[in-house]
């Protein structure tokens, strides 16, 4: 398996698909290595299936002879449906779940403890001729709307995952995505977050940069402006200026107590690489991210990775997150990013 793998192959691009036939991507060679036995962690950090279905797709692999099944397989779950794209027929994900006959067959009696009965992996881009169109088109509609919403991507993985919430129960289901991927798992956790289902949701290298992100900065700062012109105007009495202002403080101050409170019933875990230009804007603006322990008073769990590779394919990449040397640390700052996303979960925005 994966521990007994010799030499170390030349780390891949950004997403498997520069070297879909060759074997950079087989289990042996560039999962995780140095475990004994891989646990259901390593799977959600090595979430590969997911971009592996649709290359064998392509590829026109055989069962056989196919890659994906090696990242699911030694980690004790089984392929029970591949999401596809009714655009192009391509596969943008995989829900999979604990299979407890091949569990016996290894002598594993119980389920390890944590571990998800089901999980739903997400794949980012793909720069395949067969399926870039829809890729760059998803791509194109978070950069310009910050929302994945209108996409029957987004539509088939919430009926998915929702699905695997009825038979399993939201404790026992994760949501996982890199990528473009991690952007769909994160609006699909946040809008079953509304309805108070909590999944558990692993973010790798989701997107921070969208046009819409720029034109909401530059309209809450307009409104502020305006806000402030109408509090100072001369229709107002300096008395009644102040205690207006005073009294939206309390009630401000209160929405915040609450929503403080509330958005921790919810808590996705984000991994970003700090070179990585995609990503990047959910750590702090330096892109440098102090550490603390788990027992932080935080919103969401942002891990940054501390010897992670610098140029920009390989940090926007999956394999960094389950190589032998990686080391992760817990940033201590809220992401001021990632809270307003948390935000719409509790605040009405007028």
């Amino acid at each position: 398996m994966g521990s007994k793998a010799a030499a170390k192959p030349p780390p891949p691009s950004a997403s498997p698909s520069a070297s879909a036939a060759s074997p950079t991507w087989e289990f042996h060679a560039t999962g995780p290595r140095n475990l004994s036995n891989p646990g259901w962690r390593d799977l959600i950090r090595s979430s590969c299936a997911s971009y592996l279905l649709e290359l064998d797709r392509q590829e026109n692999r055989s069962a056989e002879n196919a890659l994906a099944p090696n990242w699911w397989k030694p980690f004790k779950y089984k392929l029970v449906r591949p999401l596809i794209d009714s655009r192009d027929g391509s596969i943008y994900g995989a829900l999979l779940e604990w299979d407890q006959i091949a569990a016996f067959s290894d002598f594993i009696v119980v389920k390890p403890q944590g571990a998800p009965r089901a999980v739903l992996a997400l794949r980012g881009t793909v720069l395949k001729q067969l399926t870039v169109m829809r890729d760059l088109e998803d791509d194109l509609r978070f950069f310009a709307r910050e929302s994945l919403t209108s996409s029957v991507r987004f539509t088939g993985a919430l009926e998915v995952l929702k699905s695997a919430i009825d038979k399993h129960g939201s404790n026992n289901v994760c949501v996982a995505g890199h990528s473009l991927g991690a952007g769909f798992a994160l609006q699909v956790g946040t809008t079953l977050a509304k309805d108070g289902i909590f999944v558990e949701c692993h973010l790798f290298n989701p997107p921070s940069v969208s046009l819409g992100m720029g034109l909401r900065k530059l309209q809450e700062k307009a409104n502020n402006i305006l806000k402030r012109y109408i509090s100072t105007g001369s229709f107002s009495s300096a008395g009644e200026t102040s205690d207006r202002r005073e009294e939206r403080q309390v009630v401000s101050d209160v929405g915040e107590e609450k929503l403080i409170k509330e958005v921790k019933r919810w808590v996705p875990n984000l991994y970003i690489n700090s070179c990585d230009y995609i990503c990047c804007f959910y750590a702090d603006r330096s892109g440098v991210a102090t550490v603390t322990t788990e027992k932080h008073n935080v919103h969401s769990k942002l891990y940054v990775i501390a010897k992670g590779p610098k140029k920009f394919l390989e940090a926007h990449g999956l394999q960094q997150w389950w190589s032998d040397d990686s080391e992760l640390h817990l940033a201590v700052q809220d992401s001021k990013l990632m809270y307003r996303h948390l935000r719409s979960l509790y605040v009405q925005e007028k």
